[in-house]
């Protein structure tokens, strides 16, 4: 199969022929029909992450349709059309046994514990816990976006955050998960300034359901504005780039007993955050951390999609071909580009 090959970290990668995956007796391989170019296959490419192993295939975001099936798999057949969180989960574990599985502590994660999506054909582990079908009428480039960004969002505002209708929710960074954070809390009823540097990602935000926009020009102004924007400070503050500065602008946007959630990654290599946690204390704020979504809870996720008021098809701004995936990475680093990228292998 034709796959986009990492050989060295940070290095250019290429577009190579390697062996085809083989399903292990709980899983399948799918035949990839879209995959998201996401800041966490950044992240990967540049070696942010300690899973990552050289050679390597990043890619964790996709639909696709199945083409083989492991000899334990009860639920699944080759044709069908499906999409994954991505985060693999074990489904034997405590977490997992309590439904948590996007924590689970056995957890596989195709483009950073093994070979990803950039590729023809991806391999994904215990498929009778992790696949969702996808509904008629869902293009593969649009599901693709379900696997991380959208998902991520969705609990995050939903079930981490409990976004409640009227709040003041302060979403730090417009990309595809910022984005999906914004319109999702918009249809939760609530009231959503949203922060980036990039004009376009600013008014991709206005569409999304945002009120107000705010350029990121210096931490002190970015968040006395959105205090001021937000009659006092945010009720819940969302991190969704993981940079040491928008972290500390998320917490310290908050009003007291405001919620920040963290979604974008902080590698190590960025520096670590300075949370003031004088403030966290005297203001009695919460901070929270969310990491994907268990398979079983998609069909919420879907409802919304299908009920209209989340334009997901909306997020997806550019469909390359396969061959455009070290571009496409490169471009993520240097936030070049607004809305979500898929590549169509």
């Amino acid at each position: 199969m034709r796959a986009v090959l990492i050989e060295e970290f940070g290095g250019t990668p290429r577009l190579a022929t390697v062996d085809d995956p083989t399903p292990a007796p709980h899983g399948v391989v799918v035949a990839v029909e879209a995959t998201g170019v996401c800041r966490s296959d950044w992240h990967a490419w540049q070696g942010h992450d300690d899973d990552v192993t050289l050679p390597h295939v990043p890619g964790h975001e996709l639909a696709g349709r199945i083409v083989a099936v492991g000899a334990d798999v009860r639920n699944w057949a080759v044709g069908d059309r499906v999409t994954t969180p991505f985060v693999t989960a074990c489904g034997r574990c405590p977490e997992c046994a309590a439904g948590q599985q996007q924590v689970c502590r056995a957890q596989t994660q195709p483009g950073f514990t093994g070979w990803g999506s950039f590729a023809e054909l991806v391999a994904l582990d215990h498929a009778d816990v992790n696949l969702v079908a996808l509904p008629g009428g869902f293009s593969a480039a649009t599901a693709a976006a379900l696997g991380c960004r959208v998902a991520t969002a969705f609990r995050a505002v939903s079930d981490v955050a409990r976004v409640r209708p009227s709040e003041f929710v302060a979403v730090h960074g417009a990309g595809g998960v910022g984005l999906s954070a914004i319109a999702i809390a918009a249809a939760a009823g609530a009231r959503v300034v949203a922060v980036d540097p990039s004009p376009a990602a600013r008014d991709l935000a206005l569409a999304f359901g945002a009120e107000h926009v705010v350029a990121d020009s210096s931490a002190d102004s970015v968040v006395q504005t959105v205090r001021d924007l937000t009659d006092g400070g945010a009720h819940v503050s969302i991190d969704a780039v993981g940079l040491p500065v928008t972290c500390e602008n998320s917490v310290r946007s908050l009003r007291r007993r405001g919620r920040h959630v963290q979604i974008g990654l902080l590698p190590a290599a960025a520096g670590k955050p300075s949370v003031p946690m004088d403030l966290v204390i005297a203001g009695e704020l919460q901070v929270l951390g969310s990491h994907g979504m268990a398979a079983h809870d998609y069909p919420r996720l879907l409802a919304l999609v299908g009920s209209g008021r989340f334009p997901l098809a909306e997020l997806v701004t550019r469909e390359l071909p396969l061959e455009a995936g070290p571009r496409a990475l490169a471009e993520v680093g240097a936030a070049t580009t607004a809305g979500i990228t898929v590549l169509r292998p």
